[in-house]
């Protein structure tokens, strides 16, 4: 077994930023773990994570490699943000089943301006050696002429080694079509590592574990060409206990930004986590110290609902600020309190024509979030899960005329929406 191999749990960190990652939990795979663990021992080391702008806002399947970013910070390590305003042009492949659609340059920019939001909390940018910095890989590869990267980068690269990849070879045994572009992506990341090693002095690429063989590339190009040595790391890719892919509900992404899922609904992700995995998200998603978390831990039965809300509170206010995540609890403890419709919940309005002609309870649940589809809206009034106010809702055909006065409709009794 080389050293790129060794099992995280096979190795005894000495750094204090290496030890946070592996107690909390934040590592997976490694590439020359003992190296790494010095470099950090011996002064700062920049690292990076790249983010594509595919949407207006990154989600909570997002937020894992941000948080080892922001650890690496609180260590006195720099953490560099690469915003991927050239390749998501072509959309990684990895582990995706078919392409990406293709995004205008007007849709990339703006995509960018909404994804800069969650990081101005998670991190502290500056001018500092250890300040936060964000990039963008249009910078550099904007400017590349196709001969000079054949010539100078793709010469590095093994077709058979590149087939040979987990994340390829998922899509070519399904004989599901990799474009020539989409076959790219590999090589533009790992040429992205070689221009932060030389720009930035870059030397630890970060990633979900779905990133391995990308990192990888990148770490082989950078030795080849430059012959320095960098690193790579990479965060589990994380399911809850009951095996559902995190950050992922029947109402679709746990979006991080406030114009694409309130406050609310953040914290309502967070205060219905499962009870195995409790503790294991208040050390990955919360700065709560490992000794206070180890005592949270402890708690059972109906002591563990206060545990989730602490959860609830710190993650939100981490990503939304602690004003909106303290709203957003007593929104929560009115509603289930006092059954009032609380200010803070989200709001659905109804239009004109729908105010007087009425609209269906089905098509209400599906336009509020509450359920993901016709078919789920009907099994939940089938089941007596739906109500608004306080009266159930029994009849799937039911039409739902607007009287003047805001209605609260629930989807069982911890999922709410303000009809206007």
């Amino acid at each position: 077994m080389t050293q790129s191999q060794i099992p995280i749990d096979d190795f005894v960190p000495r750094s204090a930023v290496m030890k946070t990652l592996t107690e909390r939990g934040y590592i997976n795979q490694t590439t020359a773990s003992s190296e790494l663990d010095a470099s950090f021992e011996a002064g700062i080391v920049p690292a990076y994570v790249g983010f594509d702008a595919t949407a207006d806002s990154l989600h909570v399947g997002h937020l894992l490699p941000i948080m080892s970013l922001r650890r690496l910070q609180q260590a006195g390590h720099k953490p560099i943000v690469l915003i991927g305003g050239g390749t998501t042009r072509i959309g990684d492949p990895s582990f995706r089943s078919e392409a990406r659609p293709m995004l205008s340059e007007e849709q990339i920019a703006s995509n960018i301006e909404g994804i800069r939001k969650v990081f101005d909390r998670l991190l502290v940018f500056g001018d500092g050696p250890t300040d936060a910095i964000m990039v963008n890989n249009a910078e550099w590869l904007d400017d590349v002429h196709w001969v000079d990267m054949l010539r100078d980068v793709g010469s590095h690269f093994s077709i058979n080694r590149m087939l040979s990849f987990d994340s390829v070879k998922a899509r070519l045994e399904k004989q599901e079509n990799l474009s020539f572009l989409e076959f790219n992506y590999m090589i533009l990341q790992a040429y992205d590592f070689l221009e932060l090693s030389r720009r930035t002095g870059c030397k630890l690429q970060m990633g979900g574990a779905d990133q391995w063989g990308n990192i990888i590339n990148g770490i082989d190009l950078v030795r080849r060409v430059d012959r320095q040595e960098v690193f790579g790391m990479t965060a589990p890719l994380l399911s809850t206990s009951s095996g559902v892919k995190m950050g992922k509900t029947a109402a679709g992404a746990v979006w991080l930004n406030a114009d694409r899922l309130s406050p609310y609904d953040y914290w309502q992700f967070w205060r219905n986590t499962e009870d195995a995995d409790v503790s294991r998200f208040l050390k990955l998603f919360t700065d709560l110290p490992m000794e206070e978390i180890a005592r949270l831990g402890e708690a059972e039965g109906a002591d563990l609902n206060g545990v989730k809300e602490r959860l609830a509170n710190e993650a939100t206010a981490l990503v939304h600020g602690k004003e909106a995540a303290e709203q957003a609890c007593k929104t929560a403890k009115q509603t289930f309190e006092d059954g009032s419709a609380a200010h803070g919940l989200p709001t659905l309005e109804l239009g004109d024509e729908e105010r007087i002609h009425g609209v269906s309870i089905v098509d209400l649940l599906v336009r509020s979030g509450l359920a993901s589809s016709k078919g789920e809206a009907r099994r939940a009034i089938a089941g007596r899960g739906i109500r608004i106010d306080d009266a159930c809702i029994e009849d799937v055909d039911a039409a739902i005329v607007f009287r003047g006065q805001p209605m609260r409709l629930s989807h069982g009794r911890k999922r709410h929406v303000v009809i206007k």
